[in-house]
């Protein structure tokens, strides 16, 4: 059964049991109330990396428990990402997570050579939104690694997007790869590429998911827009997965749901050996 909500995910984790979590840089008040949170309900153990004093520091002024977490000592934050990612490569956490960290710094961990979880896979964002009114949680990538996707790259892009949405229980996505517009048009590249996606969706070279593009944001999500431009797909008014041309058009709309429609945001960074 697909996963609607928020709270019917933690649920699911909880069933699951709690997943060991190595935070990198965790001397940030907000990184320590949500470790202690986690621990807390029962969804994680966490493995605080970073400065040994700062983190006390925090936890002692806040009245933060964080009795039961493991602290490693490495002020420096590229570092302490860098022993976040050893900790995941040798098994002792399965979740790298970014705390007082520059993500493109905590990326670079990831990708390391010697220590990163290079899989041979594209890294590629996937955010997970609970709107207000909308009836299903609407997954969104790439918002926040791939700037300005490639061809190849999108097709990574959808298909790490779909493996997202089936382990919340979608069976199989309905993916809108998004334009300017719903019309193909050779002065717009997008469209192209969107076009291309959903052929090579329809011969079987991205799989999992229902494909369609291009389409714009309104007929993607709005039955009623794509009965009025007489737009006939699987896909249109009932996406589930919106793919952005670029990263700038991804992070636009995700601050645009997260502070206009007040949507709740999960993000997650998949295509490596374990999730960031």
């Amino acid at each position: 059964m697909a996963i609607k909500t928020f709270a019917q995910l933690m649920e699911a984790a909880l069933e699951v049991g709690p997943k060991t979590v190595a935070i990198a840089a965790a001397h940030e008040q907000e990184i320590l109330l949500a470790a202690a949170d986690a621990e807390k309900q029962g969804l994680a153990d966490c493995i605080l990396v970073g400065d040994r004093a700062a983190i006390k520091e925090i936890a002692e002024h806040g009245s933060i428990d964080i009795g039961r977490m493991m602290i490693i000592q490495e002020p420096e934050p590229k570092l302490a990402a860098r022993k976040v990612m050893e900790l995941v490569r040798l098994g002792h956490a399965q979740i790298a997570m970014k705390g007082k960290i520059e993500t493109g710094d905590f990326l670079r961990a990831a990708l390391d050579r010697e220590v990163g979880l290079r899989v041979g896979r594209l890294l590629t964002h996937v955010g997970v939104f609970e709107i207000p009114g909308f009836d299903r949680l609407l997954f969104i990538s790439d918002a926040g690694v791939v700037v300005a996707p490639t061809m190849e790259q999108k097709i990574e892009i959808v298909q790490n997007a779909i493996y997202v949405a089936q382990r919340l229980g979608v069976k199989e996505p309905k993916v809108a790869i998004l334009a300017a517009t719903e019309m193909v048009n050779p002065k717009i590249p997008t469209t192209l590429d969107a076009a291309n996606l959903a052929k090579m969706a329809d011969r079987g070279q991205i799989k999992g998911g229902i494909i369609d593009g291009p389409l714009a944001l309104d007929n993607a999500i709005s039955l009623e827009s794509a009965r009025i431009k007489g737009i006939k797909s699987e896909v249109a008014g009932c996406a589930d997965i919106l793919i952005a041309p670029d990263i700038e058009a991804g992070n636009m709309l995700a601050k645009a749901l997260t502070y206009f429609a007040k949507a709740h945001m999960a993000g997650i960074v998949v295509g490596g050996k374990s999730p960031l």
